[in-house]
C-alpha cells in the first residue's frame, strides 16, 4: 500500500495542478469491532474462515447472522467492503453442515435421515455470482469441507449441469432472471431445492430499483408462494449498500411487514483514512472568456418570485432516465418514495443560501463564475491514472461510458510507455460486454496486483470482492450518492487508508458538485424506489403465478390490495380463467414471455472477427445501432477493430482488426408522437393530455473525429431503421397567450420548457413511487400534434408502466410542486437541487430557471382547484 500522502501530491503533480482541486475532505478512520463466534455456528466452517484469515467476525456480521438463525428476515446495510457475506454464508453453511450431521449419526436408522438444508442466492449481475463462487471454493477448501455442494446456474449453464444442480446442490447461486424464466415456470424439477429451502439470499439489493426492483419484487414473491407448496418458508437475507431506511425497502422488495425485517446498519468493520478530492479539469487554452459575460447588466423582468414557506430542501439523488429531443429525460436527485410532497426548501435570503434567487426574477444575483470550455474528463482522469500508477498505487478509474473506460486505458498506456513499457501492460479496462473468462481474468490480476489499473464502467461498483485498492477515480457523477460512495469503497478497503478523486465532467451538474460539496458529504443517500403493486408490472407476473400453480383467494394478499381487481381485469380480457378453485392460466405459450424483467430491448448483439470467427464480445440491442453500425470503430482492450458489416436479424457485427487514428460518433433523432388522446383536461387556454405516443429514435449517420483532438475528419450516412417505443405520457401545452402573460420571449422559451421538464420529473417520483430510470420526457417550442409549445413525460417501458398516468391524474399537485421546488431553491441560475440533470443529452443546454418559473405561474394560474378525476 502506498501512503495517502505521497497519492494526493502524485495527484496535484507537487503543485502543479493544485488549481483544479476545488475541495479536500479527509474522512477519519475507524476502528474494528469484533464479535466472538455465535455458539450455533458449525465448528469445520468456522475453522474455514479462521484458515482464510478471520479470526472473529466483525460485530454487525455476527448481528445479522444471529438474526438469521433465529429465523428472521433480515438486511445488512454497510459499507462496500465490510464483510457482507460471512453474515449470510455462515448460517446457510451451517445449516446444510447441520443436516448432513443429523443425517449421519445413525445410517442405520431411517428417522436419523434429514433433508438437506438449500440456500439460494441472488444477485444482480452473473458477475457477482461467479465471484461468489471463486470465495466459497476458496473457503470450503481450506478446512477440506468436501460435504456440502455449491453451484451457479443461469442461462448459460448446460442442461447435463442444471440437472446435476436440481439433484444434488446445497447452495445455488443465480439471478432473478433464470428464477422468473426458469426456475419457477419448472418448479417440480426443483422440487428438492424448493423443499428444503432454508434461506434465500439477495445480494446487492440497492440496485433492484424503480421497474426493475418491482420485477424482482413479485418474482421473490413468486419463489416464496412456490417454496410455501413444497412445505418451505425461507428466511430472506439482503446485503445492501448503505441506504435510506434499509428495513421498508428489504420488506418491499420482499413483500412481508417491516416490522418483520431486522436492519443491521451499524458498520464495525476498520476502515481507514479516506482523503476525498474533489477536482474540475482546466480550461482549455484560448478559452478562458468567462460565460457570466453573456448575463445581462440589468433585470428586464423585475418581479421577485416568492418562494413558499417550508423547512428542508427536497434531497436525494437518482439516476438518470432515457434520452429526450431537447434533453435526456433525466432530472437532478431522486426524492424519497412517499405519496405526499415534503417543504421546498429555505427562500433566497436564507442563512447560506448559495446565491439570492434566480435570473430573470428581480431579486439580488449573486453567480458564480464560469469558465469556458474544459478539458474533458476522460483525458484528466487519464493524466491522474498515470500518474497514481507510477507512484506504486493501484486503482480504479471509474468512467460513464464503455468507450470512456476503453479511452481512458489506451490514454493512460500510451503515457506509461514513455515512462516503462512494463507499467503499460499493468493497465487495462474492464466494462460489460467482455467475455465471462476475460473478465475473470481482469478481476484476478488486479486483486493478486499484476494489473496496477483497471479504468471501469460501474460494472465493478457491485460486490466483486476487490480489495488492498490504493485510489479511486471517479469521472463524472455517477448519478446518486449510493454510487458514489459504492465505488468510492473500493479505496482503502480491509481498513487500509485510501484516496478517492471525484473529477468533474463539462456538465453544469458536476461543475455545481464540486463547489458544493455539502452536496455530497452532508446530504444523506437515497432510498430504494420502486412499486410492486404497479399494475403495469404486476399483471404479467399474475399470469406467471398462475401458470406455475393456480391462484387461490387465499393468496392474493401477498401481491397488493389491488390484486382482485386486477385479477378481474386479466379474466375479462382472457388472460387467465376463474374457476371455484382459483384463477387458471390455460394458455400453451410460457407466461414468463410476458414480461421482460430488465427491459433490455432484445438479445444482445454479438461482435465477431471476420477473419477468425473469434467472439468478441456482446453490445446491448439497444445500443447496437449507435455502436457497432457498418463503419464504426470497436475498441475491445485497446486494440481497434472496424465494423464491416452489421447483420440485425442475425445479432451480429463483422469486425475488422484495424489500426486507426480515429473514433466515430453516431448521430441520431429523436421525436415523440401523440398516438391517442385517451384523456384530456383543459385548464383554460391552456390543455392537460394523457395517451399513447411512440417515441422514436433513429441513427441517421455517424462522424469519424481523429483521436485525441477530436477533429472531424469525415462523416458518413447510414440506412438504420427506426426504434419505436410505445409507451404512454403526460403532457401539457402552452399557448402564444400563456407564454407571452409569463413574459417569455420566444429565445427563452426552449430554456424555460427544458427547465421546467427536468424539474417535473423530478418531483414525479414523489407521487407516482418510480425511479428517474423509469421516466423519460421532451421539451419543444412547437409540437406537430399539439401545434403549440409543450412538454411530455413519458413512461421508459413498452406499452407504460403508469408512472405518467398517476402524473396527469396529479397534475395539480405535480406541477405546484415543480414550481416551488425550482422558486425555492436558494441558486442563481439552476443547480442540480431545481433544474439541472445528471444525465442530460443537450448538455443541460439551453435552461432558463427564471424563465421556467415565470411559465410555471403562467400555467398554474389556470389550474382547477381538484386535479383531474380517475
Amino acid at each position: 500500500m502506498v501512503a495517502t500522502g505521497e497519492l494526493l501530491d502524485a495527484l496535484l503533480a507537487g503543485g502543479r495542478r493544485a488549481d483544479r482541486m476545488t475541495h479536500v475532505r479527509h474522512l477519519p478512520a475507524r476502528a474494528g469491532v469484533r464479535a466472538p463466534w455465535p455458539t450455533w455456528a458449525d465448528p469445520d466452517v468456522v475453522r474455514a474462515y479462521r484458515a482464510t484469515g478471520v479470526s472473529e467476525p466483525w460485530q454487525h456480521q455476527a448481528t445479522a447472522a444471529d438474526a438469521a438463525w433465529s429465523g428472521r428476515h433480515t438486511v445488512l446495510a454497510t459499507s462496500t467492503g465490510s464483510g457482507k457475506s460471512l453474515a449470510f454464508w455462515l448460517p446457510a453453511l451451517t445449516a446444510a453442515r447441520g443436516a448432513v450431521a443429523s443425517g449421519t449419526l445413525d445410517p442405520g436408522r431411517i428417522e436419523s435421515v434429514a433433508r438437506r438444508a438449500t440456500t439460494l442466492y441472488l444477485c444482480p449481475t452473473k458477475a457477482l455470482a461467479a465471484g461468489q463462487l471463486a470465495a466459497l471454493d476458496t473457503l470450503l477448501g481450506a478446512a477440506a469441507l468436501r460435504d456440502v455442494r455449491v453451484a451457479t446456474c443461469d442461462g448459460d449453464t448446460a442442461l447435463d449441469e442444471r440437472r446435476w444442480v436440481q439433484e444434488h446442490a446445497d447452495l445455488v447461486l443465480t439471478n432473478p432472471d433464470f428464477l422468473h424464466f426458469a426456475l419457477l415456470p419448472q418448479h417440480r424439477r426443483w422440487a428438492r431445492l424448493l423443499g428444503s429451502l432454508r434461506y434465500v439470499v439477495v445480494d446487492e439489493c440497492h440496485a433492484f430499483r424503480g421497474v426493475f426492483g418491482a420485477h424482482v419484487g413479485l418474482v421473490l414473491r413468486r419463489l416464496r408462494r412456490v417454496a410455501r407448496s413444497y412445505g418451505a418458508s425461507p428466511v430472506f437475507l439482503l446485503a445492501s449498500a448503505t441506504t435510506a431506511d434499509p428495513a421498508a425497502s428489504a420488506a418491499r422488495l420482499v413483500g412481508v411487514d417491516p416490522d418483520d425485517v431486522v436492519a443491521v446498519t451499524d458498520d464495525a468493520s476498520p476502515a481507514g483514512r479516506k482523503t476525498f478530492v474533489l477536482w474540475q479539469p482546466p480550461p482549455l487554452p484560448g478559452a478562458d472568456a468567462p460565460w457570466t459575460d453573456l448575463l445581462p447588466d440589468e433585470d428586464p423582468w423585475a418581479t421577485p418570485v416568492a418562494p413558499p414557506a417550508g423547512a428542508a430542501r427536497p434531497d436525494g439523488g437518482g439516476p438518470p432516465a432515457p434520452d429526450d429531443a431537447w434533453a435526456v429525460a433525466d432530472d437532478a436527485w431522486h426524492a424519497p418514495a412517499s405519496g405526499t410532497l415534503p417543504p421546498v426548501g429555505p427562500g433566497p435570503d436564507a442563512p447560506g443560501a448559495a446565491g439570492s434567487g434566480p435570473l430573470g426574477t428581480g431579486e439580488r444575483v449573486v453567480a458564480d463564475a464560469h469558465d469556458g470550455p474544459r478539458r474533458t474528463a476522460t483525458a484528466e482522469i487519464a493524466d491522474l491514472l498515470t500518474d497514481l500508477v507510477v507512484a506504486g498505487a493501484r486503482t480504479l478509474a471509474f468512467t460513464r461510458s464503455r468507450r470512456a473506460a476503453e479511452s481512458v486505458a489506451s490514454a493512460t498506456r500510451d503515457h506509461l510507455r514513455d515512462v516503462d513499457p512494463d507499467l503499460a501492460r499493468a493497465v487495462s479496462a474492464y466494462r460489460g460486454g467482455y467475455l465471462p473468462e476475460e473478465r475473470r481474468a481482469l478481476e484476478r490480476a488486479i486483486r493478486t496486483g499484476e494489473l496496477r489499473a483497471l479504468a471501469t464502467t460501474n460494472a465493478l461498483e457491485l460486490g466483486i470482492d476487490i480489495s488492498g485498492l490504493d485510489a479511486v477515480l471517479v469521472a463524472g457523477w455517477p448519478g446518486t450518492r449510493v454510487s458514489l460512495w459504492q465505488q468510492a469503497g473500493r479505496a482503502g478497503r480491509a481498513g487500509a487508508d485510501g484516496l478517492v478523486a471525484l473529477v468533474a465532467r463539462e456538465d453544469p451538474l458536476d461543475t455545481f458538485l464540486v463547489h458544493h460539496p455539502e452536496s455530497i458529504f452532508e446530504a444523506p443517500v437515497e432510498a430504494t424506489v420502486f412499486d410492486p403493486a404497479n399494475p403495469y408490472v404486476l399483471a404479467p407476473h399474475l399470469c406467471a403465478a398462475a401458470a406455475e400453480l393456480p391462484l387461490r383467494a387465499e393468496e392474493l394478499d401477498a401481491f397488493g390490495p389491488s390484486t382482485s381487481e386486477l385479477l378481474a381485469e386479466l379474466v375479462e380480457r382472457g388472460a387467465l380463467r376463474r374457476r371455484p378453485s382459483g384463477w387458471y392460466w390455460t394458455h400453451a405459450e410460457p407466461a414468463t414471455r410476458l414480461t421482460d424483467l430488465r427491459g433490455t430491448g432484445g438479445d444482445p448483439v454479438r461482435v465477431v472477427e471476420s477473419a477468425t470467427g473469434r467472439l468478441l464480445g456482446t453490445v446491448d440491442a439497444a445500443s447496437a445501432d449507435a455502436t457497432v453500425h457498418d463503419g464504426a470503430v470497436y475498441v475491445h482492450q485497446g486494440a481497434t477493430f472496424v465494423v464491416d458489416e452489421l447483420h440485425l436479424d442475425d445479432g451480429v457485427a463483422l469486425v475488422t482488426r484495424r489500426d486507426v487514428d480515429y473514433g466515430t460518433w453516431a448521430r441520431w433523432v429523436t421525436s415523440t408522437e401523440i398516438v391517442s388522446v385517451d384523456e384530456e383536461v383543459p385548464w383554460g387556454p391552456l390543455t392537460w393530455g394523457f395517451g399513447a405516443v411512440d417515441v422514436t429514435t433513429q441513427v441517421l449517420g455517424y462522424q469519424r473525429k481523429r483521436i485525441p483532438d477530436l477533429q472531424v475528419l469525415g462523416s458518413s450516412e447510414l440506412d438504420l431503421p427506426a426504434r419505436t417505443l410505445r409507451t404512454t405520457a403526460a403532457w401539457w401545452t402552452a399557448p402564444a397567450a400563456v407564454v407571452e402573460a409569463a413574459g417569455v420571449s420566444v429565445e427563452d422559451l426552449p430554456g424555460a420548457l427544458h427547465a421546467a421538464e427536468h424539474a417535473s420529473i423530478g418531483l414525479l417520483p414523489l407521487l407516482a413511487t418510480c425511479d428517474r430510470w423509469d421516466l423519460g420526457g421532451l421539451s419543444t417550442a412547437l409540437h406537430a400534434d399539439t401545434g403549440e409549445a409543450t412538454v411530455f413525460v413519458h413512461d421508459a417501458y413498452p406499452g407504460g408502466a403508469g408512472f405518467a398516468e398517476h402524473g396527469f391524474r396529479t397534475a395539480t399537485t405535480w406541477l405546484r410542486a415543480t414550481r416551488d421546488a425550482v422558486a425555492a431553491c436558494p441558486c442563481p441560475t439552476g443547480c442540480p437541487a431545481c433544474v439541472q440533470s445528471p444525465k442530460c443529452g443537450n448538455a443541460n443546454n439551453p435552461l432558463d430557471k427564471a424563465a421556467a418559473v415565470r411559465l410555471l405561474d403562467a400555467v398554474l394560474a389556470h389550474a382547477p382547484e381538484t386535479p383531474p378525476a380517475a
